[in-house]
């Protein structure tokens, strides 16, 4: 069955639903469900960025809106769907450009308005897989070393999508349900009655494959793609890295389990276990 909506993971889809003025109630709505109180946004102007210097590969990876809310908070929202190597690095060095645009000539005081990094993440971070945390919203800011917050005007909030598993029953919040829309939408065939809203049927109309026109679809579609492409890469990549690594923890475990037990404990089949302690 073709799809009726389109995938907000990709370029063009992202952009479309979230990166266009007549759309931008979309952004604010989601953002909101993310913010404190006191930061909340009623309206945001989009910003240029096109002197922060993404590199092409960045550009493969990631897709990203800047804006500014009238009180000056700045937002960057990224939606990344490939893990990078230094992705925290690379993070943090693009967050201070928006602290960097604040700077004023003359005499100044060095107030700043706050700066928030919003990362719709399409991966799960490697210490979380390791450590089996299976946290969807990671909310970072600096702290001291006591754990309390040193400065609040500079926030990561990076959402890890493959952790959300609710089903429609369980979506309570404005919050579930855009995590919902960002894991489903391209999968409905129609609007279930929970997303009957007002600011998720203008996002519904927006989706709406049907009423691109011709440059619009092929636009989508070069897009989607691309989104294939990349995902069976690092798909195949990640499931490629799982197998090495069970393969190293049996080998470690031949002289002391047997092989039941190792195939049961690394997800390898009993065969592969045999073969290895053929091996060794």
């Amino acid at each position: 069955m073709q799809d009726k909506y389109i995938n907000p993971f990709t370029d063009f889809g992202f952009k479309k639903l979230f990166g266009e003025e007549p759309h931008k109630e979309l952004l604010i709505s989601f953002l909101n469900t993310l913010l404190p109180e006191k930061h909340r946004v009623q309206d945001l102007q989009y910003t240029r960025n096109e002197h922060q210097g993404y590199t092409a590969l960045d550009r493969k990876a990631i897709f990203d809106l800047n804006c500014i809310s009238p009180t000056g908070e700045r937002f960057i929202v990224e939606l990344q769907k490939a893990k990078q190597n230094f992705f925290k690095d690379r993070s943090l060095y693009y967050a201070t450009f928006p602290i960097q645009e604040q700077a004023q000539r003359g005499d100044w005081d060095y107030k700043l308005a706050a700066v928030y990094t919003i990362g719709i993440l399409d991966f799960v971070f490697e210490e979380d897989r390791e450590s089996h945390d299976k946290e969807v919203m990671h909310t970072i800011q600096l702290k001291n070393q006591n754990g309390h917050v040193f400065y609040d005007k500079l926030t990561f909030i990076y959402l890890t999508l493959p952790h959300f598993k609710k089903s429609l029953d369980e979506l309570h919040t404005t919050q579930d349900k855009w995590l919902y829309i960002f894991r489903h939408l391209h999968e409905m065939q129609e609007i279930p009655p929970v997303l009957h809203e007002a600011i998720f049927l203008k996002l519904f109309e927006a989706a709406q494959i049907a009423c691109f026109n011709p440059a619009e679809r092929q636009a989508y579609e070069d897009s989607l793609k691309y989104y294939r492409d990349l995902k069976n890469v690092t798909d195949t990549a990640r499931d490629e890295g799982e197998q090495k690594k069970a393969v190293e923890i049996a080998r470690n475990l031949l002289d002391v389990l047997d092989d039941e037990t190792i195939a049961q404990k690394t997800g390898l089949s009993l065969e592969d276990v045999l073969v290895l302690r053929q091996q060794n």
